[in-house]
């Protein structure tokens, strides 16, 4: 096996210009593995930037923990040592005992592949979804998919990656038609498990139901042309469109302002469709714990599209511009041209946003010492000559109850201005 490069370095080349292999056709059963292993993986944060490794429990996890391993970079982060391998990727790596460290897995087997891939969760500090194709040990091309994920045992430092992992070999045209007869089959029987549904970097990660899931249409928005502001199809998979392209928005893959752009055209057309499909929405703003804003309406849109730890200042910024474009009744699949095509863009639509919202004219204050005139003394102290019309006095409360007005306070014009207009109140 090659060897492997040091953290820092590969660090920098994923953060700069991740590399991967086009994503070969692989079966919908796959992503769903990923998806309840990414699931799982949301359920064990508890609020922390990570899990914690001690809650961890592979030998426990029936439905993919064989297709799992687990990667300790404690003790040596160049060349982690495999903790945890399960029963069937020793099989198809054909193992007697489980390899010590990821560099004495042998090549050509599918293990092998992490090296390419497990690196660049260091550089965006994540879980990472990658898909390929490769020659294994036997010589047959085989289709794999994988779900890499950061653990940690102190809370900030990622010193542990759990990875899930499927495969296919490529089989012969009559065996491939009898696989997706039977995928088919399989995929129509109702199924209560979750699915990862918004890419594995999403910021504000939740699980949707699996019947609420569009495979092929997820598919088909990523392709040349394929996407279709007014297909019908489910809020779900529209909100998980949208949060993984602004994903890769916000992070090394795409941090342009086109990537941008496009996540804010599918948020506003998540918007329109939620604004329909009120009880669908507000199924998703109850799993993520948020609640419908009837004065910011697209304050939600935004944190469900981008994630509630984004930059405060952004969100806002998303939000009026979503908010503009229901105003002047942009349609759906509208709003990205808008954005390419409006005058300062983005912040042109913002300012216009803010323009709008800002009344033509804002009536000064009334007076408030024309109502203290007419108001009815409660009691007279002579104070000695006093110049002003309006003073602060500074009082005691006595032990009977009464109060001693004690001496009058001179040159706070600021302080007498709030006491006036509180005064009135």
């Amino acid at each position: 096996m090659d060897t492997v490069p040091t953290i820092e370095a590969e660090a920098e080349l994923s953060a700069a210009e991740p590399q991967m292999d086009a994503p070969p056709a692989i079966g919908s059963d796959e992503r769903r593995m990923h998806v309840r292993a990414y699931n799982y993986w949301v359920s064990l944060l508890a609020g922390r930037p990570f899990p914690a490794i001690q809650d961890l429990d592979p030998a426990g996890i029936a439905d993919f923990g064989p297709n799992s391993v687990l990667l300790d970079f404690s003790r040596d982060p160049e060349n982690p040592a495999i903790a945890v391998m399960g029963a069937d990727l020793r099989d198809e790596g054909d193992y007697a005992d489980v390899p010590p460290t990821i560099a004495e897995v042998p090549g050509g087997s599918l293990l092998s592949r992490l090296t390419d891939h497990y690196l660049e969760i260091i550089a965006n500090r994540a879980p990472i979804g990658f898909e390929a194709e490769f020659v294994n040990q036997r010589g047959a091309n085989t289709l794999y998919r994988g779900i890499l994920m950061p653990f940690s045992s102190g809370g900030e430092t990622i010193d542990f990656v759990y990875g899930v992992i499927s495969w296919k070999e490529v089989v012969s045209a009559a065996e491939a038609d009898a696989l997706s007869l039977e995928i088919g089959q399989a995929l129509a029987a109702p199924s209560p498990a979750p699915i990862w549904a918004d890419g594995p970097n999403a910021a504000a990660p939740f699980p949707i139901a699996e019947e609420d899931f569009d495979a092929d249409w997820f598919d088909a928005v990523h392709e040349q042309g394929g996407y279709d502001a007014t297909a019908e199809i489910g809020l779900a998979d529209r909100l998980a469109l949208a949060r993984e392209t602004a994903d890769a928005a916000r992070t090394a893959r795409a941090r342009t302002r086109a990537a941008l752009y496009r996540a804010l055209g599918l948020a506003y057309d998540f918007a329109l469709v939620a604004e329909a499909r009120p009880d669908e929405y507000a199924e998703l703003l109850a799993d993520c714990g948020m609640k419908a804003q009837a004065r910011a309406p697209m304050t939600p849109v935004v944190k469900l599209v981008f994630g509630a730890d984004y930059d405060k200042t952004r969100l806002t910024e998303f939000a009026a511009a979503l908010a503009y474009a229901r105003r002047t009744d942009v349609g759906l699949g509208e709003l990205r041209g808008l954005l390419e095509s409006h005058e300062g863009g983005l912040k042109g639509l913002v300012a216009a946003e803010r323009a709008a919202r800002r009344p033509a004219h804002r009536p000064a204050p009334a007076d408030p010492r024309t109502a203290l005139r007419a108001a009815p003394p409660r009691a007279h102290v002579d104070l000695g000559p006093v110049a002003d019309e309006f003073l602060l006095l500074v009082g005691r409360r006595e032990p009977n109850g009464s109060v001693a007005i004690l001496a009058p306070v001179t040159g706070e014009e600021k302080l007498l201005e709030q006491a006036l207009r509180r005064s009135i109140r």
